[in-house]
C-alpha cells in the first residue's frame, strides 16, 4: 500500500504535472478528492504519504490501472489488505453491488475507511480481520505510517496487537471470487505458497523491499510453474491469470 505504485518514468508518463498538482492541493488543503469515480477523504484523517498520493493522483495508480482493464462488471473480486479503502471502492464500481469483499487487519483503518465508504456507493462488505495461510489468530504489527504497518516485523512498526484470522482457502471456498486482490506489505509470499484453487485472475502488488526480491522472484516461478502466469506487469503490480481461463 504506497503512496506511488508506479516507476518513476510510469508515473511521469502518465502524468507530467502531477507535482504540480501536489503543491496546488497543499496550498489548499483539499478536504476530498476524485479519483476514478471515487471520492476520497484528504483531510488530516489520512497519513501524509497516503495523501500526497491522492493530490497527486498516483495512490495505488498501478493497481487500479489494471483492475479497471482486467475486472468486468458481475465479476467478483475478494480484496485481502483493503488498506484506506479506495482500490475495494473501486473494485465494488466496476463489479456491482455485492460482488466485492474487502479485509483488512490492522484495526486503526477502520474509521478511515467506513469514512471513505460513506462517500461512495456501491461499496465492499468490509471484514477487520486478516487473511492467513490457517486461520488462526495473528500478530500484526503496526506503524503510525499504514502504508508500513504489515503481518512481518518490519523496523518501522513499533507496537504489536493480535488480530483474529481468516483461512484464505476458506474464504476463497465462500465467497468464490473471479479476482484474487492482494496488497499485504509482504505476506503475499506467505498466501500464495499455496495459491487456492478458484480465482481466475489474481491481482499482487508485490513488496520487495519487505521480504526480498529472491523471494518474490521464486513465488512468480512457482505461480507460473502452477499454470498461473504474469498477463502484465506495472510498476511494484502484476495481474496473473490460470491457464485455460
Amino acid at each position: 500500500m504506497q503512496g506511488d505504485d508506479l516507476t518513476e518514468s510510469e508515473a511521469q508518463t502518465a502524468d507530467p504535472f502531477r507535482n504540480v498538482k501536489l503543491h496546488w492541493h497543499r496550498l489548499r488543503k483539499t478536504p476530498r478528492i476524485t479519483r476514478d469515480g471515487i471520492t476520497l477523504n484528504s483531510d488530516g484523517s489520512q497519513s501524509p504519504t497516503v495523501r500526497n498520493g491522492l493530490y497527486k493522483g498516483g495512490y495505488e495508480a498501478a493497481e487500479r490501472i489494471l483492475l479497471k482493464k482486467y475486472l468486468r462488471p458481475g465479476q467478483r473480486a475478494l480484496e485481502v489488505g483493503a488498506g484506506i479503502g479506495f482500490v475495494g471502492l473501486l473494485a465494488a464500481r466496476i463489479a456491482g453491488a455485492g460482488n466485492v469483499v474487502s479485509y483488512e487487519a490492522n484495526p486503526e483503518l477502520e474509521p478511515v475507511i467506513r469514512a471513505n465508504y460513506a462517500l461512495n456507493s456501491p461499496v465492499p462488505e468490509l471484514r477487520m480481520r486478516a487473511v492467513t495461510t490457517n486461520g488462526k489468530p495473528v500478530t500484526f504489527h503496526q506503524s503510525d505510517n499504514v502504508v508500513s504497518s504489515s503481518l512481518y516485523d518490519r523496523p518501522e512498526c513499533d507496537r504489536k496487537i493480535e488480530v483474529q484470522s481468516d483461512a484464505l482457502a476458506d474464504v476463497v471456498a465462500e465467497f468464490q471470487p473471479d479476482m484474487l486482490i492482494l496488497d499485504v506489505e509482504g505476506y503475499e509470499v506467505d498466501l500464495l505458497a499455496n495459491p487456492p484453487d478458484g480465482p481466475a485472475a489474481l491481482l499482487v502488488e508485490l513488496h520487495p523491499h519487505v521480504v526480498g526480491g529472491e523471494k518474490i522472484e521464486a513465488m512468480l516461478q512457482t505461480l507460473d510453474a502452477g499454470g498461473i502466469h504474469i498477463v502484465e506487469r506495472r510498476g511494484s503490480n502484476v495481474l496473473l491469470r490460470r491457464t485455460g481461463t
